[in-house]
C-alpha cells in the first residue's frame, strides 16, 4: 500500500512537471500585453495634458484677477 502511493506520487509529479514544460506561451498574450501599455500610456499623457491646460487656465485667471485690483 506504501509503494503505491509512492508510485501515485511520482506519477503526479511526472505528470505535472512535464505539462508546466510543455506549455507553450502564446506571442498573442505578449501582443496584448503591449497594446495595452501603449493604451495606457496613451491616455496618461493624454490626461497629464489636460490637467496642464487646465492648471495654466487657473493661473491665467488669477494673474488677470490679480492684475485688476
Amino acid at each position: 500500500m506504501k509503494n503505491l502511493f509512492k508510485f501515485g506520487f511520482l506519477g503526479m509529479a511526472l505528470v505535472i512537471g512535464a505539462s508546466a514544460c510543455n506549455s507553450n506561451t502564446s506571442n498573442d498574450a505578449e501582443a496584448t500585453a503591449d497594446s495595452l501599455e501603449n493604451v495606457i500610456e496613451a491616455n496618461v499623457e493624454e490626461t497629464t495634458e489636460m490637467i496642464d491646460s487646465i492648471g495654466d487656465a487657473a493661473i491665467d485667471t488669477l494673474d488677470s484677477l490679480s492684475n485688476q485690483n
